[in-house]
């Protein structure tokens, strides 16, 4: 039984019977995200301070290499998650190709793969914007004991076993989901830990914000369009609030408390959309549909697609089920 103040590691030994294949794997996978996530915290939070927000090549003064922080982020999530022989393989937004993890006994044992996007929103740093890491977990399709493969990442989002981000804002939150409802956790700086804040988060059914970016209204497609209008209309509980941060993670979090929905739809420049179906949109369709809310692509269900490529893109509308719901009806 979640309660608040619980510290993360108190709630994953306690809710460990419900993780499929109760080996502890899944608990160790959770744990180490959360200490790469203090860590690239840390980071962050330094961001005003050291210049660790331009280009990678140049170099500080003691002739190191100077890296992007959503390169160092990723670097630090790969380690991290290497180092301590939990996953098989490794996904991200930031590699070409995904990696696979041999173990140290060069067995290929491990049973999980991680796909993430390890600083999403990361153009927001430079000025002091909230960012954020997503990632979603499956349980390989392949042998145990053979290299991964490209199979082990093409699952459809309704195979994952875990989903979530962490929010790097005001305060460190780290959210996810199991498939047994969504709970999210605090960063104590002080301790270095986090205790469970938000038990069971739900979105309202219906919301009052909608988050799109309106400068690209022009290329939308008719139904985008016209959905946005009927937010816009003067009726007795619209205009709704128009809220976007630009960094996913911000905007569906927001939501997610105060009920809204998300939009990045397709375009006519970017006919496929441009939002990754495995490293963001399917986390957050996974924490949406256990969190209450929905998941489309203005069409289907997001965790129904079956996905054929790493990098492959989506149109994402993602947030409270009966708004959600209404951008669909205006699709048809």
């Amino acid at each position: 039984m979640a309660r608040k103040n619980q510290t993360l590691g108190e709630f994953i030994i306690e809710n460990q019977k419900d993780f499929p294949y109760a080996s502890g794997e899944l608990s160790r996978l959770i744990n180490s995200i959360r200490l790469a996530a203090k860590m690239v915290n840390h980071e962050v939070n330094k961001a005003g301070l050291v210049d660790i927000t331009g280009a990678a090549g140049e170099t500080n003064i003691q002739g190191e290499d100077q890296q992007k922080l959503d390169v160092l982020a990723n670097e630090t999530f790969i380690n991290t998650l290497t180092n301590r022989e939990i996953v098989c393989g490794i996904a991200s937004e930031e590699n070409d190709e995904f990696i696979t993890i041999k173990g140290q006994k060069n067995d290929h044992r491990n049973n999980y793969v991680v796909l993430m996007d390890p600083l999403d929103g990361s153009s927001n740093i430079d000025v002091n914007v909230s960012v954020g890491t997503i990632f979603s977990i499956y349980r390989r399709v392949t042998p145990t004991g053979t290299p991964v493969t490209i199979e082990d990442f093409l699952q459809p989002g309704n195979l994952q076993v875990a989903a979530g981000y962490i929010i790097y804002g005001t305060s460190t939150m780290l959210v996810y989901t199991t498939g047994h409802g969504v709970n999210g956790f605090t960063l104590n700086p002080a301790l270095g830990t986090y205790y469970l804040s938000h038990p069971n988060m739900k979105f309202p059914d219906d919301g009052s914000i909608y988050s799109v970016n309106e400068g690209n209204y022009i290329h939308f497609p008719q139904g985008i369009k016209d959905y946005i209008k009927y937010c816009q209309e003067e009726k007795e509980d619209r205009p709704y609030t128009s809220r976007y941060i630009g960094s996913l993670v911000s905007d569906i979090h927001r939501n997610m408390i105060k009920g809204g929905i998300y939009l990045y739809p397709s375009t006519s420049k970017s006919p496929n959309g441009k939002l990754r179906l495995l490293y963001e949109c399917n986390p957050m369709a996974f924490i949406a549909e256990q969190a209450g809310g929905k998941a489309s692509d203005g069409y289907r269900r997001i965790m129904d697609i079956k996905p054929t490529e790493l990098h492959e893109r989506t149109p994402f509308v993602c947030g409270s089920k009966n708004m959600v719901e209404k951008v669909e009806s205006f699709m048809d």
